[in-house]
């Protein structure tokens, strides 16, 4: 009897089984060792074959067919080798095969009534593994070559011991019959496990440290057909939720639900905001025409956003400024008019009152992605459309007492919408900002006061490069600099230049800056660095080019390097580390929402996914989003597609997390077409501005 270790399930129970349709594959075992031999170098094609390779599952298979040949000797049971070997699925890939059945003795397999009925006693075992054996004991000798890039030398030796005491017989032709749970109706479901194999833990590497690069370059994945049709219904779930959360004014859409949960209360909720549209507009935009694109929502919800904008803005007895776009709005029947209504949100509703800093930044980038993708230049050469470009960048480019190009933010004006720390110059507004200018630098007519704009946006655009540049960077060189700062420096020789002291740094941050890899801080002001980690402020900055290729790939270093904190069970940390006991207190006031890992303090988002994917495909690390993608598939859907999740690692459904989020669904979604097509990234990505003067990022030295 062989004993076959494999990462597939196949059937619980052969009563079940008889009742289900079965797929069979066929493999027989050549005459004798020198027939092996003689095919060793034989390439076969198959659509999908077995190769022997180590991993978890295991299974005991014994041949079920026994067709002798003219020399058949016959051996016992009791002399046959039990070896543990494993196997994965590859599809449209080619190898060199030592024994494979021929296509008319897999014919005769399938035919055959007699076959069928051999199969016996499929069992699940206690570890959750699967046991199918069969009347006949035999065991099939297979050429320990095939397998000598996937077994280790012990095992290879042992097995060539063993076969050489039968070297001189000749084998006899036995056919294996495999049954597969692809046609398995969804009632039957909850009792089949999947067919599938996961990718090895460690990014880069073959799985279990076997070089599977060496023995198939050709393959690009190992994902098995079942784990596919499962990834593939949770696509159609998806876009099926997507369009469901669509919101529409008039008979058009304009936008999406923030969230559908049919059991929570709806508080805002039911609302159109800006910065959770993006991803639902770029899953509109990167859909192909011919499978349901809408791109036609996202230009409605740009033109009624920006008519929005035009409204008079109050809060209590305040004016606010004309450039500042809504947080949210939501569609009203008026009842006595007969007629629907927009009611928009300035801010004026929101936790802390604070107008949405991001809101301006983020319509004028998916205008950009609506202009790149669609090539429909029409939309943001509209007079209309170019006055709310230059009013929004009005706002931020206006004359002040700021002495950095960065953008003065009070708390809670971003998606971290509570108090949080953040208020100063937080990375996330910055790398939005920057995101912002070269997008309108790109769309901007240069007519009438536009030319001047221009000019402005230009000369802000290298300022804030530089300084982000060079003062937000930190890697183990800078953390050590800054360790060494003098303070109290005077005149424009200082090389501390924000007069921070270096008794303020946190001791988390020696413990978690790796050797290679680093990152942009989250906060640089006079006195003050906030040394925590913003997801969204990094990878914003990649895909605007803020951040330098070195940087950028230092980051990605970083994620690597520290991947059980950053990205957990769960992806992604929006902040890192989480704020904890006196500091929690002080710091966001009691806030009950805020508590340590959970929602915006440590708390892990899946929408952040697709920004994620974006920057590791613009830094040629595709991997690791993968690896990423597969953490949130294998949870996601089944716990209802919630807003957040808590835990140091993300393992907990967040406590007040809404379900059936939509921006949960449409982050998924564009973060799986910019996987499967990375011709999409031009739409959310800028390439390195050469006309940039880039700084030299100097080191200080010890002193």
């Amino acid at each position: 009897m062989s004993t076959l270790r494999a990462p597939c399930d196949l059937l619980e129970d052969v009563k079940e089984a008889e009742a289900v349709p079965a797929l069979y594959f066929t493999l027989s075992v050549g005459d004798s060792e020198k027939e092996l031999g003689d095919s060793s170098e034989k390439e076969v094609k198959s659509a999908d074959f077995f190769i022997v390779l180590k991993h978890e599952g295991e299974c005991t298979v014994t041949p079920i067919e026994e067709q002798p040949s003219e020399t058949t000797t016959e051996k016992g049971a009791d002399d046959a080798s039990e070896k543990s070997f494993d196997f994965i699925m590859f599809e449209k890939s080619k190898i060199t095969e030592k024994s494979l059945c021929s296509q008319n003795e897999e014919e005769e397999a399938l035919e055959s009534p007699e076959e069928a009925s051999q199969t016996e006693n499929v069992k699940w075992t206690d570890n959750g593994k699967t046991s199918l054996e069969s009347n006949q004991r035999e065991s099939p000798k297979i050429s320990t070559e095939i397998f000598q890039d996937t077994i280790g030398k012990e095992e290879s030796s042992k097995l060539e011991e063993e076969n050489e005491s039968t070297d001189k017989l000749d084998k006899p032709m036995k056919t294996l019959r495999v049954q597969s749970n692809e046609n398995i109706s969804k009632s039957n479901n909850a009792n089949v496990a999947q067919m599938s194999l996961k990718p090895s833990p460690s990014v880069g590497s073959s799985l279990e440290n076997l070089e599977l690069d060496s023995l198939l370059p050709a393959v690009r994945s190992v994902d098995s057909p079942l784990g596919s049709t499962e990834n593939g219904a949770m696509l159609e779930e998806a876009w099926e939720g997507l369009q469901k959360s669509y919101v529409y004014y008039k008979g058009k859409p304009v936008g999406t639900l923030a969230a559908m949960d049919p059991i929570a209360e709806a508080l805002n909720y039911n609302q159109v905001f800006i910065r959770d549209f993006v991803p639902s507009g770029l899953a509109c935009l990167m859909r192909p025409a011919n499978a349901g694109g809408e791109p036609e929502i996202v230009k409605n919800f740009l033109l009624k956003t920006l008519h929005l904008q035009g409204w008079e803005k109050r809060i209590d007895n305040f004016t606010l400024g004309e450039g500042v776009m809504p947080a949210s709005f939501k569609v009203l029947y008026d009842s006595h008019r007969q007629k629907e209504t927009l009611v928009a949100d300035f801010g004026g509703s929101a936790i802390g009152r604070v107008a949405p800093v991001d809101s301006g930044f983020w319509w004028i980038i998916l205008l950009r992605s609506y202009t790149k993708c669609t090539h429909d230049y029409t939309l943001s050469e509209l007079p209309e459309v170019q006055r709310g470009m230059k009013l929004i960048l009005n706002l931020c480019l206006s004359d002040g007492f700021d002495t950095f190009p960065t953008l003065l933010c009070a708390d809670g004006c971003s998606m971290i919408d509570r108090r949080m720390g953040i208020y100063g110059y937080p990375i996330e507004i910055q790398a939005l900002f920057y995101f912002a200018l070269r997008s309108s630098r790109q769309m901007l007519k240069p007519e009438r006061d536009g030319k001047e704009l221009i000019e402005r946006i230009d000369k802000r655009i290298r300022a804030l490069s530089f300084h982000i540049q060079k003062y937000y960077w930190l890697d183990f060189t800078q953390l050590n600099n800054i360790y060494r700062y003098k303070t109290e420096e005077y005149s424009h020789t200082a090389v501390n230049k924000f007069n921070v002291i270096p008794e303020s740094i946190p001791d988390w941050v020696f413990d978690f800056m790796p050797l290679r890899g680093g990152y942009l801080i989250g906060n640089v002001s006079p006195a003050r660095m906030d040394f925590r980690w913003f997801l969204v402020g990094n990878c914003i900055a990649i895909l605007s080019s803020l951040a330098t290729p070195a940087q950028a790939t230092a980051i990605m270093d970083l994620i690597e390097e520290r991947w059980e904190d950053l990205i957990g069970e769960m992806p992604l940390k929006i902040v890192y580390p989480a704020l904890e006991g006196h500091e929690w207190r002080t710091v966001t006031g009691f806030d009950p929402k805020n508590t340590r890992w959970s929602y915006h303090n440590g708390g892990s988002w899946p929408v952040l996914i697709w920004l994620l994917t974006a920057a590791c495909i613009k830094t040629g690390r595709p991997q690791i989003a993968k690896r990423a993608i597969e953490l949130i598939e294998q949870r996601l859907s089944k716990d209802g597609w919630p807003e957040y999740y808590d835990g140091k690692t993300g393992r907990y459904v967040g406590k007040q997390a809404r379900k059936y989020q939509t921006w949960s669904i449409s982050g998924y979604l564009v973060a799986k077409m910019l996987i499967e097509n990375p011709a999409n990234l031009p739409i959310i990505s800028l390439e390195e501005d050469k006309k940039i003067a880039k700084p030299k990022l100097t080191r200080s030295t010890s002193f």
